[in-house]
């Protein structure tokens, strides 16, 4: 995923579909080292930073 599009999802007031390694996540925030902070959405406990290659938005 770019770094433009995983940022209009963080800050979209709409759930989008995304996932990373095949498990639905929500973007919190994305950082300047092409990472996103983000959590499953079944652990929202469970907080770690990505990189944005590996989201993919399942349209």
């Amino acid at each position: 995923m770019n770094k433009q599009r995983a940022e209009e999802i963080a800050q979209s007031a709409d759930m989008k579909d995304v996932t990373y390694n095949g498990q639905q996540i929500y973007i919190q925030h994305v950082n300047d080292q092409n990472t996103a902070r983000i959590f499953p959405l079944n652990d929202p406990e469970n907080e770690f930073d990505a990189q944005l290659a590996k989201l993919n938005e399942r349209l």
